[in-house]
């Protein structure tokens, strides 16, 4: 699974709050640490599902 933050993040740190050992936010938005997402599969799932803007993007 890869996950990329589009755009459209505003940085409200929802992601961070729902999967915080893959996300951090950083000057207004959202930054995925790739390297993490093995294993907190779910959790990203959560976060996009989540997040206002729809602003993360998950592919397989």
């Amino acid at each position: 699974m890869f996950v990329s933050i589009s755009n459209r993040c505003k940085g409200c740190g929802a992601c961070a709050k729902i999967s915080p050992e893959v996300f951090d936010i950083w000057e207004n938005s959202a930054i995925p640490n790739q390297d993490k997402v093995c294993g907190n599969e779910n959790s990203c799932i959560d976060a996009a599902i989540n997040c206002p803007n729809g602003a993360i993007v998950i592919d397989d």
